[in-house]
């Protein structure tokens, strides 16, 4: 890698591209398994708390993208407020967040492959995602931003085909059958259920914050990431209220809510397995899968390599391929954990949930906790660094921050009390991680004063000095 892979070419187009490129496969599935939790109602208020959480957050994560465009980022924000261990716990959750994701939408990829041929087994095709994007990645793949712009649009015309397909069948009186999560009347058990539905929720919006990966290469950051990041997440905050309530009254949603794809199914309720519609729906469909899936590969592996490259994990991640020049190791290490995750049926289902829900699950715990490590860090760095350049300071401060931090830990301590075996996971790892950050502290220290002293500009700057040090 070098400064002259990382040119700023991208517009804001490109940049909105990226951003719900990134998250819209969170629209096809993923969602529907909160409505086993909540109930239809019961999620419809689960989304509207995690839509304003997002809303806010978005809103005052511009701040600390286009102040500080460094390639780790949150791990950076972090790291710069509080020091290298919460630049640790930040690195880890983002990691944890872009590593489980892939293997959920992979499983997603399969299950609309599965549609049209049943005599494969859906964990076969995801796999085979992985094979193939990972070989992509690592022959020099980088996200090309017209390409993702083009299958994004394509992604959000065909949601909004699969809305105005299915309005003939919709019934308001179908979206609120059965309740509130199985209860006539709003009480108890259908707070418990809001609660219970939040990881699926926050699905509908998960990783639209990767776009800072990319923040080096828009032609003017200061004004495009604000753009991106805002336009991107009102894009999704219609496809995501529209795709759930259209859904919901198509039918009896019982049936869609425990399923890897339920719009195919949904559609198929409307106008019957046989229709063009549902073939166009499941071949169009894997464009907004296969955008966010080939993203956040790319996105897990400069995480590992980043935080390799700065000590926080093993060195031999931090390398990149003597022809390729890509973080090959990083990328492999990412689809190893990935693929585990697909075919650890009896390791990660328990708690009544299935495979994907659990793995879904994972991947909004790292982000929940990356969520609030960059709020504290935006809050600390007003206070450490009140002259630091802000070229898009955070909206209405400190209002819209502090809701934003406030909503992600009342999710955090939610997620905790409904998940209390896979935060125990989360937590063993994350243990286990900062026991290898206790014992490479030397390295890591030597590593950020010849490296990573004060905040470079660009990524390629970094990779340059880290180069320059190597030598």
């Amino acid at each position: 890698m070098s400064q002259a892979t990382l040119k700023p070419t991208l517009s804001a187009w490109h940049m909105w591209g990226i951003a719900v490129g990134l998250v819209i496969s969170g629209e096809y599935f993923g969602w529907s398994y909160g409505w086993d939790k909540a109930g239809t109602l019961g999620f419809l208020v689960t989304s509207v708390l995690v839509a304003a959480m997002y809303t806010t957050f978005i809103f005052s994560f511009t701040e600390l993208t286009t102040s500080i465009p460094h390639a780790g980022g949150p791990m950076a924000y972090a790291r710069r407020a509080f020091g290298p261990t919460a630049g640790y716990i930040a690195g880890f959750a983002t990691l944890v967040e872009f590593v489980f994701a892939p293997p959920a939408i992979a499983m997603a990829i399969g299950a609309y492959l599965n549609v049209q041929f049943p005599e494969v087994s859906p964990k076969t095709m995801a796999v085979g995602a992985y094979v193939v994007f990972m070989t992509l990645n690592i022959i020099g793949v980088q996200i090309a931003a017209t390409f993702e712009l083009f299958v994004t649009l394509l992604a959000i015309v065909e949601l909004l085909v699969f809305m105005g397909v299915v309005s003939p069948g919709f019934s308001f009186s179908n979206f609120v059958a059965h309740g509130w999560a199985g209860s006539d009347s709003f009480g108890p058990l259908a707070l418990s259920g809001i609660v219970a539905a939040i990881p699926f929720a926050i699905w509908f919006f998960l990783a639209i914050e990767g776009v800072a990966m990319a923040a080096e290469e828009a032609k003017d950051p200061k004004r495009t990431v604000p753009i991106a990041y805002i336009a991107g997440i009102l894009t999704l905050l219609v496809l995501a209220f529209g795709v759930m309530i259209f859904a919901g009254g198509v039918g009896d949603w019982k049936a869609l809510s425990n399923i890897n794809d339920p719009l195919p199914q949904a559609m198929k309720l409307v106008v019957g397995a046989n229709s063009g519609w549902l073939h166009m729906l499941v071949w169009i469909g894997l464009f907004g899968l296969i955008a966010s899936f080939h993203g956040i590969i790319l996105g897990y592996s400069r995480q590992i390599f980043a935080l390799a490259r700065a000590g926080y994990m093993p060195k031999y991640f931090a390398a990149v391929h003597p022809t390729f020049k890509t973080p090959h190791r990083a990328i492999l290490a990412g689809g190893v954990v990935g693929i585990a995750a697909i075919y650890s049926d009896e390791l990660l289902s328990f708690g009544g949930q299935s495979l994907t829900a659990n793995i879904v699950t994972m991947s909004v715990f790292g982000a929940i906790v990356m969520y609030i490590m960059s709020m504290l860090s935006l809050f600390k760095l007003r206070k450490k660094e009140p002259t630091l350049s802000r070229p898009f300071p955070a909206m209405v401060y400190p209002l819209f921050p502090a809701v934003a931090l406030v909503l992600a830990v009342i999710c955090l301590i939610t997620m905790i009390y409904y998940n209390q075996l896979l935060a125990m996971l989360f937590a063993g790892l994350l243990a286990l991680g900062y026991g290898y950050f206790l014992t490479t502290r030397v390295r890591r220290e030597a590593a950020e004063d010849h490296i990573l002293r004060g905040p470079f500009e660009t990524m390629a700057e970094e990779i340059g000095a880290y180069e320059a040090n190597k030598a």
